[in-house]
């Protein structure tokens, strides 16, 4: 099996944390954590884009040190994931002079040496905020569509990558799926941009006087690198690109490559990011997974409207497993979404205080009070079955990258426990026919145990609970065939109750 490598696109450190990357950050991780399940050696990335004049102005508004002002909000994000139980492998900072500049330079030495790096002068209408160039057909007197602020008239002697070149060869690669973008009408999307306008040379530096804050070209020193060699590269660096080290060659060279990212920046990882790997003779990642926005009760999120949603607020609130598993259960992949905490309380309380917590409950007090233990097991080939087609399912769609769906088989599956329980009743047993008793609710101890497991990439927290309180050993297998109770189960541990319900 190849060796499996995942990333985040890298925020900008120009604020917090929001819910948007939070999304990103727990598909990615969601994604890792499955792949490590099937014991496929994987490698996860995330990390902060630090440099660009839109960071160079904040902190001296703030009069802060560049690098001090990067320090406080990089830390925020490293932060971030552990609130989060995000389990990566790599924390890739563009301010890191040890293994990023390096790796960045190197890439545009290649692409020099490929003819791709020409300098030219030139005059455009530019946005701080968004740094990027804007053409006269896609604004509005002059205003940045994203920004709505003025656009700065900018003339320089710039660098230029050649993006141009390889607009044919990036079309192909796309719709032949070498760089499958998933979901399917994203890929159409970009498809149709570039058979429309086809893909354009892109300013690759700025004058040193004007963007201090950034990578010295290796070649000249009076230009800094702008932002997609720097922050592009970030994807190999991590790895080491710049010695060819030994995670490069296992992760890029030989694995299977995915990036996961906003819908917003699809143009600059499959586009510019896939033709300056094509220039370098570098390979490309195989995919691209691409999720969509959240707004607040259907207003898009802004600081100046003061409804961005903080994700440390709400793990404070009701904790880090109940964000992750809203995130990852409601939102179809690549969708945008409209977040409400009246809805967030009602998925909290239907899908994990009422069919998770209380089927949990319920089998722990029953198996306590009646000394069941999972040697007391019989066959249940109705349950067995349930179990076997679950597994396969939930396999094929976290393979697919359909998280939403894989959370939709955990859910069947409880649902199937809670109303098999109310039709059976075990609890009328415990009088009428204990010995009965002994052969029914082993099957429900089975249940938890795949529960367990299905439920860790979502919610990895409240998995390591469920393993507690039940007593299973970290040891064993989710295959019902192979599991040996007396070898791989300790003893019940205490009861304890995982999601209390919540009233607003």
């Amino acid at each position: 099996m190849k060796p499996f490598f995942i990333s985040t696109s890298i925020p900008y450190v120009n604020g917090s944390p929001h819910i948007g990357f939070t999304l990103e950050a727990l598909i990615s991780d969601s994604i890792a954590r499955f792949q490590r399940s099937q014991n496929r050696d994987t490698f996860f990335l995330t990390g902060t884009d630090e440099h660009g004049m839109k960071i160079h102005q904040k902190a001296a508004e703030l009069q802060k040190e560049t690098s001090v002002f990067c320090d406080e909000l990089s830390a925020q994000f490293e932060k971030h994931n552990e609130e989060l139980f995000i389990q990566n492998d790599g924390f890739i900072r563009t301010t890191d002079q040890k293994n990023h500049w390096p790796s960045a330079q190197k890439l545009w030495s290649q692409l020099e040496e490929s003819g791709d790096i020409y300098k030219k002068s030139y005059e455009g209408n530019y946005c701080v905020g968004c740094e990027m160039f804007y053409q006269d057909k896609d604004v509005i007197n002059n205003t940045c569509p994203i920004h709505k602020k003025e656009l700065e008239k900018i003339a320089e002697e710039n660098y230029f990558f050649k993006l141009s070149k390889y607009s044919d060869a990036i079309l192909e690669k796309i719709e032949s799926k070498e760089v499958e973008i998933v979901p399917e009408f994203r890929k159409n999307e970009i498809v149709s941009l570039i058979k429309e306008h086809g893909l354009k040379d892109i300013s690759f530096s700025r004058n040193a006087k004007n963007l201090p804050w950034g990578i010295p070209v290796p070649s000249d020193k009076t230009q800094n690198m702008y932002v997609w060699c720097d922050a592009l590269t970030n994807y190999i660096s991590a790895l080491d690109f710049a010695n060819n080290g030994e995670l490069y060659q296992k992760f890029w060279e030989q694995g299977e490559k995915v990036h996961v990212i906003g819908k917003d920046i699809v143009r600059f990882h499959a586009g510019f990011w896939l033709g300056m790997l094509l220039s370098a003779k570098l390979p490309l990642p195989n995919k691209i997974i691409i999720h969509g926005f959240i707004t607040n009760e259907g207003e898009k999120m802004s600081k100046s409207l003061g409804n961005v949603i903080n994700p440390s607020d709400v793990v404070e609130k009701y904790s880090a497993d109940a964000l992750r598993y809203f995130l990852l259960s409601q939102i179809p992949s690549g969708q945008d979404y409209d977040y409400t905490e009246q809805q967030f309380i009602n998925i909290y309380n239907s899908h994990l205080a009422n069919n998770l917590g209380n089927f949990l409950n319920r089998v722990h007090v029953l198996c306590s009070k009646n000394n069941i233990t999972p040697e007391m097991r019989n066959d249940h080939p109705e349950t067995e079955n349930m179990i076997a087609q679950t597994w396969e399912e939930y396999n094929k769609n976290f393979k697919n990258f359909d998280i939403n769906k894989s959370t939709e088989n955990i859910l069947q599956l409880l649902q199937y426990a809670n109303k098999k329980m109310d039709e059976e009743k075990p609890w009328t047993l415990v009088k009428s026919n204990p010995e009965d008793l002994k052969n029914v609710l082993p099957k429900y101890l089975e249940l938890c145990r795949h529960l367990r497991y299905l439920l860790e990439p979502i919610i990895p927290s409240s998995a390591k609970k469920i393993e507690t309180i039940f007593g299973f050993s970290s040891a064993d297998t989710p295959d019902t065939q192979t599991w040996n109770a007396q070898k791989d189960w300790k003893e019940l541990g205490e009861k304890s109750i995982l999601f209390p319900r919540y009233e607003k």
